[in-house]
Order: structure tokens, then C-alpha cells, then sequence
């Protein structure tokens, strides 16, 4: 039975669970620059260190526990220690009188976020069929960013309603937080799964030449065995994610522009409103025309959002670009996930190959927040755009200029009937 005519109720489930986590996580972030900057005092250099060395800090988890996934052929209960963790580290920030407490916060988040990652896509991908992995991943997203549009509403009404303090936002952020950690537990490795990817996980013995019994070769993921196309992808990721800093510096920059910290707030929900609503059709126009194209389309607009940003000086022109920017990460997040399992041949092999990817991009994001408070610091903050748009144009050059050699498949081309 297709996805569109009936989705399946592990694929609802962890879209809520996204919804639930995101909701929460997004209360958060349109208020958490304000709290470091002006609660605890910390300058914005040190905020682009925050967000960036949290990044950066699950990179090689994410690597890691996606390998320790397919090696144990199980996905739940990473997925459940990775969202609970990420719990945690909400109430930590909701008692944080430093912005060290804060930093120590954001890298256990993002120590859950790299336990969870690889398993919880692998998870999405067993749903596909080969012919709809837009589709699911596109579901999944828009519940995710439909969490984004109803947090920050959230975070509003309860700083209006509590004066503008800030704090009982983060500890109300904990509570639909532990409701996704709750969803999670309904959720049970497909039957099966568990000594299929064991299987695949031990060595066997093969002789190189005739296939036959001869020599040890250990089955997993290498770099060096890694196809083509994805690693020109992977490349062109980690140097988009180089230029990729914080969202935080648009929050900044809003308000920065003119807008309090209320329509700061209202613009970030217009970005994820736009982010949800589009996560979908994007997706099905991955499945049809090819998640390539509907990628490379992703990173142009995301080329022209922050050259935007880096000469805007109107209030106007934030909610244009905050919304505009809602359509590039519909195009580009979901249907990255969707490309990437274009490539994956062996489907045990999945929660360490998305892992990978986003372990490379977690690096890129070290070094792009850094880089970017430091430019904004120093030059000011046109610096930090122009920045991040240059580094994304090189890497959409090189995804061009090294396109495909092979035949698309279902997730890189028009799907089949």
C-alpha cells in the first residue's frame, strides 16, 4: 500500500515524537540568545562558541552510534536514550545561573540528538518503498517544523503572560519534551530487523576471486566503499555546512534591524510555518523530478536569503527573508535525508551512513558558528552572512560541477508508476 494512501502508524509516531521534541526545543531558541546575551551576560562571540561547539561535540557520536545501530540491528532504544537525553538537558538550561551551565546544556542536547540521528533515519527509510523516500521524510519533517511553528507561539504567550521572564519559558519547554520521550517508548524495532543486521554486521568468509570460502572480509561501511555520488555529496555538505553558522545570528540581526523580541519571534514562527507547509510537497516533488534537483533549487535560495540578510536594513525585509528561508530548508533538510538513501545499498548500513553525513555536517557547524560570532565581532555582522553565502555557493559549485555518473535511481529521478 503506498504512503500517501496510508501512513503508517511507526511513521505517525515518530512524527510526533519530532513534533513534541521540536515544539519544545523551539520554545527555546528564538529566546536563548536573549538569556545568554543579556540574562547571563555572555557576548555574542561566546554565543557562536556555544552553538558551535555543541555542534560540533555530537559529531563523531553521531558517526558512532549509528555504526553501533546497524551493528546491533536495533534502532528504539537509541532513539529513546537520544530523546531522553536531550530532555535533560532542558531542565539544566531552565536552572543554568552561568552561561557555562548553558554550554554544558547544549552539548548534552546535541550528545542526544547524535545518539538518535542515525537510528531514528534509518527507521524512516525501512518505511520507504524506494519510490516515496521523499514523501516519508517530507512527513516527518513537517510534523517536526509544525513543533517549531507551535513552540516559539508558546514561548510568546508565556512571556506575555509572566512579564517577559524568560525562565519559566525554559522550564515549560521541558514538559512537551518529555511527552515525545513518552511516544518513543510505543515504538518497537520492525521484527526481524535484529538478526538481519547481526548477519550483516559479522565478517564472512569469501574468497576474493570466486566468491567462494577463502578469506576474512568484514562487511560495514568504509569511506573508500562509499559510491560516488555520495561522496561528492558529502563534500559539498560539509563545505555548506562551513559557511552554515547559527541561526541565532538571524535572531540577533532581527533584532538587531528594529524588531522587539515578540515580532523576533512571530518572524521565526513565519520561517517554520513556511518550513512545515512546504516540507511536504518538497518531498513529493523529490519523489517526481528528483531530489537532486529539488536540493541544488534549496541551496540557491539559501544563497540568496543571506546575501539578503547581509544588506537588509528593514523590517520588511527580515519577514521576507525569514519566510523565504523557511523554503530553503524545506528543500533542502528532508530531501537531503531522501537523496542520501538513494545511495545506501544495504539498508543495514543506514543508521551509520546518515550518521556520517551528519557527523560531517556537525563539523562544518563547529567552525561556521565560530567563525561567524567571530565575524560579526569583529567586522560586523554583514561579515557573518556574506560568510555563509560564499561557502554555500562553492558548495553548491562543486555538487554541479561533479554531477552524477550513473543512472538516477528512484530517489534521484522521477519516480517509477
Amino acid at each position: 500500500m503506498s504512503l500517501r494512501a496510508h501512513r503508517p502508524r511507526r511513521l505517525w509516531i515518530l512524527g510526533l515524537v519530532s513534533l513534541f521534541n521540536d515544539m519544545a526545543s523551539e520554545m527555546l531558541y528564538p529566546v536563548l540568545p536573549i538569556f545568554i546575551t543579556q540574562v547571563l551576560g555572555a557576548p555574542v562571540a561566546v554565543l557562536g562558541l556555544i552553538d558551535g561547539v555543541a555542534e560540533g561535540s555530537s559529531a563523531v557520536f553521531k558517526t558512532l552510534f549509528g555504526r553501533w545501530s546497524d551493528r546491533l540491528g536495533r534502532r528504539q532504544p537509541f532513539v529513546f536514550f537520544g530523546y531522553l537525553t536531550s530532555t535533560f538537558s532542558k531542565l539544566v538550561i531552565a536552572l543554568s545561573t552561568a552561561w557555562g551551565f548553558v554550554f554544558l546544556a547544549r552539548v548534552l542536547d546535541r550528545f542526544g540528538k547524535g545518539v538518535r540521528t542515525g537510528a531514528r533515519d534509518a527507521m524512516l527509510l525501512d518505511l520507504s518503498d524506494g519510490s516515496d523516500r521523499g514523501s516519508v521524510f517530507g512527513f516527518q519533517q513537517s510534523l517536526d517544523s509544525a513543533g517549531a511553528v507551535v513552540g516559539p507561539l508558546i514561548a510568546l504567550v508565556l512571556l506575555h503572560a509572566f512579564g517577559g521572564d524568560i525562565r519559566t519559558v525554559l522550564y515549560v519547554a521541558i514538559i512537551p519534551s518529555l511527552i515525545g520521550v513518552v511516544l518513543v517508548t510505543r515504538i518497537r524495532d520492525q521484527p526481524g530487523t535484529v538478526k538481519a543486521a547481526a548477519a550483516v554486521a559479522r565478517p564472512v568468509d569469501v574468497d576474493a576471486s570466486t566468491g567462494g570460502p577463502g578469506v576474512r572480509v568484514p562487511l560495514g561501511v568504509t569511506l573508500r566503499g562509499l559510491p560516488r555520488e555520495l561522496k561528492v555529496f558529502l563534500v559539498a555538505s560539509g563545505l555548506f555546512a562551513l559557511g552554515n553558522s547559527s541561526d541565532s545570528f538571524l535572531i540577533l540581526r532581527s533584532k538587531g534591524v528594529g524588531l522587539n523580541l515578540s515580532l523576533v519571534i512571530l518572524a521565526y514562527v513565519a520561517y517554520n510555518l513556511v518550513y512545515s507547509l512546504g516540507s511536504i510537497p518538497a518531498g513529493r516533488l523529490a519523489d517526481r523530478f528528483g531530489a537532486r534537483r529539488v536540493y541544488l533549487t534549496g541551496v540557491a535560495v539559501y544563497v540568496a536569503v543571506y546575501v539578503g540578510f547581509s544588506v537588509n536594513r528593514s523590517v520588511a525585509g527580515v519577514w521576507i527573508l525569514f519566510s523565504v528561508y523557511g523554503v530553503y530548508i524545506a528543500m533542502t533538510d528532508s530531501v537531503s535525508r531522501a537523496l542520501v538513501g538513494g545511495f545506501i545499498e544495504d539498508d543495514h548500513t543506514a543508521a551509520t551512513v546518515y550518521g556520517l553525513l551528519q557527523s560531517i555536517v556537525s563539523v562544518g557547524l563547529v567552525a561556521a558558528s565560530v567563525i561567524g560570532g567571530v565575524l560579526w565581532t569583529v567586522i560586523g555582522s554583514w561579515a557573518t552572512f556574506a560568510f555563509a553565502a560564499a561557502f554555500a555557493t562553492l558548495a553548491l559549485v562543486v555538487f554541479v560541477a561533479a554531477g552524477p555518473r550513473r543512472a538516477v535511481t528512484a530517489s534521484t529521478g522521477p519516480a517509477s508508476p
